[in-house]
């Protein structure tokens, strides 16, 4: 890991320091945050704390938790509930710790309050407005929804053009290059799902001299692929012939075990969505396995084969590397920030369900 520190990090996202000079007060302001806890991410909850924000956080997803953000927020005033590689048990803990502080508004990437609450059953708070910033939490979101507006940036073309479609991809194999010393030059890559993170792994892969499938079950996302001239099959057709097989589709189990078993010798598999279920983890864990680099664990299948699981399955980028570039970042955080802003203010006023953030909100920013 690069270890960089929050001045650096500050120095490099200038709109990030334009947004958050531009929110408004935030005395009575109590924020529930999960995100993704990496020192991008201090610039935003220092200037928070500066308008006057209380602020309660926990991850979005343990394995990508930095102790020394954690602490560094701390420092700042916030209440964070979250470690480096959390159990689950205590994950949820922090979670409904988020609902039991009272929090009046919610910024969340996963809709891990808004899934707790309404899963469980439990009386809704005063909660006025949220932000949601991922597909995986847009999907949870589907049926019932809690009574306030929640305002989704995840298809904002600056979120879905700039982050998902060009960073993710680039930087989740920076993370696999640094971590193995192995480049995808004479590598097969199954890319697993084709939304904006699909596309931009199929294209950084392609790239870095990967020959490039893509599996996905969408008709037009998968019409989509064919007419971007990518080999084009299910799962079950295509895995058996990768190298290298890489999850984009925040949904469980896109990777079955039934289709493990049929890999070939040395087949590696990653993960570059939000949950680390993609790959059907509990059986391929349960098989002998060994370490031969860290990051790596090379798992033997009953047919005498191997597969090697790059950082457990968890979300690639950030578990086994550092996530976006600080300057790319500059413009996924600044548009949080407005966000931000804007259900705290205006946004409050708007009806329940779910809403996609004003452009008039994000566009000043960039």
């Amino acid at each position: 890991m690069t270890g960089i520190t929050p001045e650096w990090a500050a120095a490099q996202m200038p709109r990030v320091a334009r947004a958050v000079s531009g929110l408004p007060d935030m005395q009575g302001v109590r924020l529930a945050m999960s995100m993704h806890l990496d020192m991008k991410m201090v610039p935003l909850v220092a200037g928070l704390r500066a308008k006057g924000a209380e602020l309660y956080i926990t991850t979005c997803n343990p394995a990508t938790v930095r102790d020394a953000v954690v602490a560094e927020m701390r420092g700042l005033g916030a209440e964070v509930v979250a470690w480096k590689d959390m159990g689950q048990a205590d994950w949820d803990t922090a979670i409904a710790g988020g609902i039991d502080w009272a929090p009046t508004h919610l910024s969340e990437m996963g809709a891990d309050y808004t899934h707790h609450l309404l899963t469980t059953g439990r009386a809704m708070p005063s909660v006025r407005a949220g932000l949601e910033a991922t597909g995986s939490g847009m999907n949870r979101l589907q049926g019932a929804l809690p009574p306030w507006p929640i305002f989704n940036w995840d298809d904002l073309p600056v979120k879905e053009g700039l982050h998902n479609r060009h960073m993710v991809g680039l930087t989740t194999w920076a993370a696999l290059f640094q971590r193995t010393l192995l480049s995808l030059h004479e590598k097969t890559v199954l890319v697993v799902g084709y939304g904006s993170v699909g596309q931009g792994l199929a294209a950084s892969a392609r790239a870095f001299g990967g020959t490039v499938m893509v599996a996905e079950v969408d008709p037009g996302r998968a019409l989509q692929a064919r007419y971007d001239g990518w080999r084009f099959g299910t799962v079950e057709a295509l895995a058996g012939e990768a190298d290298v097989i890489v999850t984009a589709t925040g949904a469980r189990h896109v990777l079955p075990f039934p289709v493990m078993r049929g890999l070939r010798d040395g087949c590696l598999l990653l993960n570059a969505g939000h949950l680390i279920d993609e790959i059907e983890l509990g059986p391929l864990l349960a098989l002998p396995s060994e370490t031969p680099t860290p990051g790596v664990t090379t798992h033997s299948l009953p047919s005498g084969h191997r597969v090697h699981l790059f950082v457990g399955g968890a979300m690639a980028n950030l578990t086994g590397g550092e996530g976006d570039s600080l300057n790319a970042f500059d413009v996924t955080l600044a548009v949080m920030a407005a966000g931000i802003g804007y259900v705290v203010g205006d946004g409050a006023a708007a009806e329940a369900g779910v809403h996609v953030l004003p452009q008039a909100v994000w566009e000043g920013v960039l």
